[in-house]
């Protein structure tokens, strides 16, 4: 059998550059492919990459079950608010919004979200919720409790998720807020949220939020923010769970 040793092989007309017929085998004895975009024969994509190692595009078919990354917001430098404005609708029975290391300008302030029904033109959604922490300080002295100050009662005043955070350099927060089916115009929106902290006053606090949006209007934007003062730092991760 011989052999064609050639640097490129281009198409002489059009884009495409056919190896094999129908029911041929065409084996690649290397060990890389390298190309970014993958398609099959009906020209459906199968993925993309970007050419360094990031994925785009893949198709829905090989993404499996489990959480899907919507969108990711970092903070480089500080900001007032961090809103998600987009892809909050009837796609996923769920949505996440995973906080990782959230930490704010200002000492002992509260992280806190709200949320909209028109697109973020206004975050003032009527909340009822409950809310109930446990605290372990470096003191030594502990506590479990119900907070009567965070929890809401048709309210459209921000949501607190984690309170009293320390502005320190090793000091933030991490958690996730579920909301489930935003898209509705039958259900209220129930949402609750896990959060585990470095407390202000040097502890961890481990707070659990809960409740429900009470309307029955779809909601599509989501802002988070500080009761006061800027973010610093951190990042907030948007997922659908279907």
């Amino acid at each position: 059998m011989g052999k064609l040793r050639v640097h490129n092989i281009e198409a002489q007309t059009g884009t495409n550059v056919d190896l094999g017929a129908a029911g041929d085998v065409v084996t690649l004895a290397s060990d890389s492919l390298q190309t970014n975009l993958y398609k099959d024969s009906g020209a459906n994509t199968l993925f993309q990459s970007d050419g360094a190692g990031t994925l785009s595009n893949v198709n829905s078919a090989l993404q499996g079950d489990g959480p899907k990354l919507i969108q990711s917001e970092t903070v480089s430098s500080a900001v007032a608010t961090i809103n998600f404005t987009a892809n909050i609708d009837d796609t996923y029975d769920e949505y996440m919004f995973v906080f990782v290391n959230v930490s704010p300008v200002t000492n002992n302030v509260n992280f806190m979200f709200n949320a909209s029904t028109d697109g973020g033109s206004n975050y003032n959604v009527v909340k009822t919720s409950t809310a109930f922490r446990a605290y372990h300080l470096e003191s030594d002295s502990s506590a479990l409790s119900y907070e009567t100050g965070w929890d809401l009662a048709q309210s459209t005043a921000d949501q607190q998720l984690m309170n009293e955070l320390g502005d320190d350099a090793d000091m933030s927060g991490s958690g996730i807020l579920h909301l489930f089916a935003p898209a509705s115009t039958t259900y209220v929106k129930q949402f609750y949220s896990r959060s585990a902290e470095y407390y202000g006053g040097n502890g961890a606090f481990d707070v659990f939020i809960g409740g429900y949006l009470n309307t029955t209007s779809a909601i599509n934007a989501l802002t988070f923010k500080m009761s006061s003062g800027n973010i610093d730092a951190g990042k907030i991760k948007m997922y659908g769970v279907s």
